[in-house]
């Protein structure tokens, strides 16, 4: 008995305490950004566009006094066509003081992982640069790509926050 009880403590020792995560899809793939980073979630509408962005900017919307980006992840990612169909969404994230809504295929639900659970990905296995991934996350059969949304958000290629913002 002793010997039973020897080998159940290293694994409650082992985890460590588990994250939410909202997942959503981008063609075949399922991935996975910090629930705490989600302000709401809504249905997509045609943003109005600014001149000169880069394609991934479709343009912004007014989400009750508050002038929003939105970036479109499927063509950031070169994730197959950016179709907008009535189950295309966007998600609003906030993060570092800042409001950007991000369109994906469809969000899947909210799930809780481990740090076990989350594995380094491999250079070549993903569409997005690693370094705005945290790793590959596995829930059952499932596969999922942990991304580090605000990584991601504020960084220069985004073009989403200027210098001067970037610094203070």
């Amino acid at each position: 008995m002793a010997q039973e009880n020897s080998t159940r403590k290293p694994e409650a020792v082992e985890s460590g305490p588990a994250q939410e995560y909202l997942t959503f899809t981008l063609g075949p793939e399922e991935y996975a950004i910090d629930i705490l980073k989600v302000q709401e979630i809504r249905g997509y509408e045609s943003p109005t566009s600014i001149a000169q962005a880069p394609a991934f900017i479709k343009g912004v919307i007014n989400l009750r006094g508050t002038i929003v980006p939105i970036v479109d992840l499927r063509i950031k990612f070169g994730v197959g066509e950016a179709e907008y169909t009535p189950f295309t969404v966007v998600i609003i994230l906030n993060i570092g003081h800042r409001v950007v809504g991000i369109v994906v295929d469809g969000v899947s639900d909210v799930i809780s992982l481990t740090p076990e659970q989350i594995r380094p990905a491999p250079e070549f296995a993903a569409t997005v640069d690693t370094k705005y991934i945290e790793g590959l996350g596995t829930l059952g059969e499932r596969m999922l790509i942990v991304v580090d949304i605000g990584r991601l958000m504020l960084s220069p290629e985004m073009a989403l926050v200027d210098e001067v913002e970037a610094v203070h």
